[in-house]
């Protein structure tokens, strides 16, 4: 490693450690319901390090939950995760046109929300920055699920039941602050609440796996707001 790309990994695992930070608070919360869906602390990070999403995860406890097969939990993941191979077509813009294919490859692996913003805003970006901020951040997500899971061991269960609703106050913290500066986004997010409590009490409907009502909802609301309220992009 020159000196260049040493100085751009060392920068990026300085933009990494506040997003590592708050990896770690996140996946306690992960950690805390995986517990509850059986998980032991090594599966939970096992789980973490190779699904760096909140809300993949989430659905992967989900499906653990509900007996999902392993095809079902596949494509709801895919589903659910479906939007860091936007990230990545968007991110793949950035970079030198000599740049081995086995970096663009890798620097896929741990995108996430976080690395990508910070990534994206970067000039002269180099795969060496993204390394950098995920050496910081997937451990700490990974360690903050494994940490979850065993503190859900060791506590009574009346603290974990409170521990977990900390995962649903972190979803809301997610949602509500942009669904407040847009209203079309305020209305799916009303609609999507609506549409999976429907799936919960009609006839048949409840019958579906959770898996199989996650890949339905999300394909279905996405697709209606996409012909309903399509998003064009800015020409100069």
């Amino acid at each position: 490693m020159n000196t260049s790309t040493q100085k751009i990994f060392l920068e990026g695992m300085r933009d990494g450690t506040p997003i590592g930070l708050g990896y770690f608070a996140v996946s306690f919360s992960l950690g805390i319901f995986a517990k509850r869906v059986g998980f032991n602390a090594f599966q939970g990070f096992l789980a973490s390090i190779l699904n760096l999403a909140s809300a993949g995860e989430y659905a992967l406890f989900e499906c653990a939950q509900g007996n999902a097969g392993l095809i079902e939990t596949a494509f709801v993941i895919f589903v659910v995760n479906a939007r860091y191979m936007l990230m990545g077509c968007a991110l793949s813009q950035k970079f030198n046109r000599d740049t081995p294919f086995f970096h663009r490859f890798l620097v896929g692996f741990p995108l996430s929300d976080e690395i990508f913003g910070i990534a994206i805003a970067r000039e002269n970006y180099t795969p060496a920055y993204s390394y950098g901020a995920a050496s910081i951040a997937a451990p700490l997500w990974a360690i903050g699920t494994a940490a979850g899971v065993l503190a859900g061991n060791l506590l009574p269960d009346f603290v974990v039941n409170a521990l977990s609703m900390s995962l649903y106050g972190m979803f809301l913290a997610i949602i509500v602050p942009p669904a407040k500066k847009d209203k079309t986004l305020a209305v799916a997010i009303l609609a999507s609440f609506a549409a999976s409590f429907a799936f919960s009490v009609l006839p048949l409907l409840q019958l579906l796996s959770s898996g199989m009502k996650t890949i339905i909802l999300t394909v279905a609301i996405s697709a209606i707001l996409a012909a309903v309220k399509p998003v064009y992009e800015e020409t100069k």
